[in-house]
């Protein structure tokens, strides 16, 4: 098996970023969802209720990120500087508020005109001190949904495009499923087996945690925000474990360290 792909997501919810490697922090992928938009009530904005964010590009530069978007000039936002914090949450939920830094009120203006509503912009500056409601006994994460990697086995993605065929429906390409990792020549739905071991990607050990139950984002389109009904339906035909729509492996990185396209996947 092998590493065929590394994406990160800046700003959560924005469109992939694709790497030929990249740095395996303890909390996920360096850069990867340390920013997020929240609403007036600090709530999180995701794609579930905001699919014009598939078209909003974020790039992480030293000690910035630079946001481009259709039809707008891009814009260049430093990190924030210490000053004070404020404390938000990824869902409209009771899991624990988190504390971050706004990044300020020309980002904020930005994003508001490209949503076409009042946002913000946050910068989780500092992840040791985010512990997530679904992972809380598993150390710190950026602003992903519940562990700090994703992993996609593409034979899965495969085996799920031939249900796809099969009902008359167009297959999808991995990036719908929002991936950090993919992995190459494994047999389909090896990764059910994973789950409670260790899986090495060159150097780096990560704990595989548990399968990933999929949301309404898997039938957004990510080059063009258009909603569809697939492929949860497929995946609640084909892949209903424990009343979860299952696809893709929630991992933990054990240590830090470096991980590039072609790298050895094995298990351990």
């Amino acid at each position: 098996m092998r590493l065929g792909a590394i994406y990160t997501y800046p700003v959560k919810g924005c469109h992939r970023v694709t790497h030929d490697e990249a740095r395996v922090e303890p909390w996920g992928l360096a850069g990867d969802r340390r920013w997020m938009i929240v609403d007036a009530d600090g709530v999180g904005v995701t794609q579930r209720e905001t699919a014009a964010l598939v078209f909003l590009g974020a790039a992480v530069q030293p000690g910035a990120l630079r946001l481009t978007a259709p039809g707008r000039d891009e814009i260049t936002i430093q990190e924030p500087a210490p000053a004070y914090d404020v404390s938000v949450k990824i869902f409209n939920s009771r899991r624990a508020p988190v504390p971050t830094r706004p990044a300020g009120a020309e980002a904020d203006a930005w994003l508001s005109e490209f949503l076409g509503r009042p946002v913000r912009l946050m910068f989780l500056h500092d992840p040791t001190a985010h512990v997530p409601g679904l992972s809380a006994t598993l150390g710190t994460m950026s602003f992903a949904d519940g562990y700090p990697l994703l992993l996609a086995n593409a034979a899965s993605l495969a085996a799920l495009n031939d249900w796809l065929l099969e009902s008359g429906d167009e297959p999808v390409p991995i990036t719908r499923f929002r991936p950090n990792i993919v992995v190459e020549g494994a047999a389909p739905w090896a990764e059910d087996g994973w789950t409670g071991g260790l899986l090495r990607v060159g150097d780096v050990v990560f704990k595989a945690i548990s399968l990933c139950d999929r949301c309404v984002v898997t039938t957004i389109d990510q080059e063009t925000a258009e909603k569809g009904k697939q492929p949860l339906r497929a995946l609640g035909k084909h892949r209903n474990i424990d009343q979860g729509l299952m696809f893709g492996l929630n991992l933990v990185p054990t240590r830090p360290g470096q991980i590039s396209v072609g790298d050895e996947v094995s298990v351990l």
